[in-house]
């Protein structure tokens, strides 16, 4: 059976949707990262870089939410596109952008607008300025078909479906308004059972809410970290 590593982040609840779509039989494995478990050594051993999701197939072991999505689907089959390499080139190069692009600045984004102590509007502006660019992006890409592969539902769908429904979170209440495709794009997605229950994993488990000061440095280090020589 699949060990899956997670918590209610957006990256793993991208795999959370595969798998439920899928129907792969898996064990879901809470990582509490506001009390510091990503980085207790047995799960350093699983992803050194101390961060959620991943997966335990076996003797196979996946980490980075990206990476196990393409793992899942090229171990089943499903969720791809046609065999082409016209396809095939566009999924990697779509699923990478998300990778590369959309999730760290949106991140950076969430980060230097709600968490990042004291005040830095180089910072802000630049990461919104990023992830509202990248978003854009992703908003005309749906603009030209119902999916962002055209007609098939794959995970890059799914990839963009974790991170999506934080956009109010990193560039401001009201900005799925500038993103139609894309709320529609997640007004469907929303609606698929496997989504509702990959939603309720954040239930699975009494995560620590509180962003008090060992839920900060656990998760934010370099807030405690001496400044560079």
């Amino acid at each position: 059976m699949l060990r899956f590593y997670y918590n209610a982040a957006p990256n793993p609840l991208k795999v959370a949707l595969f798998l439920e779509e899928s129907g792969l039989a898996y064990e879901g494995i809470a990582v509490d990262t506001k009390r510091g478990q990503q980085h207790e050594p047995a799960y350093l051993a699983i992803n050194p870089n101390a961060k959620v999701p991943a997966l335990v197939d076996g003797d196979v072991v996946v980490f980075d939410s990206n990476a196990i999505l393409l793992y899942l689907a090229e171990k089943t089959g499903m969720f791809l596109p046609d065999e082409s390499p016209v396809a095939r080139g566009a999924l990697l190069s779509w699923l990478m952008f998300i990778a590369s692009g959309v999730g760290p600045f949106s991140g950076q984004a969430v980060h230097f607008r709600n968490f990042a102590p004291g005040d830095h509007p180089y910072a802000r502006k630049r990461y919104t300025f990023e992830a509202r660019r990248h978003w854009r992006i992703i908003e005309d890409r749906l603009g030209q078909g119902r999916y962002m592969m055209g007609d098939p539902y794959t995970i890059l769908d799914m990839a963009i479906w974790g991170w999506a429904p934080r956009i109010p979170a990193m560039l401001g209440e009201d900005a799925m308004a500038e993103f139609p495709n894309i709320a529609r794009l997640m007004a469907e997605l929303d609606a698929r059972p496997a989504a509702q229950r990959a939603l309720t994993l954040k239930d699975r488990h009494a995560f620590k809410l509180e962003m008090d000061e060992d839920a900060l440095r656990a998760m934010y280090p370099q807030i405690f970290a001496p400044d560079p020589a």
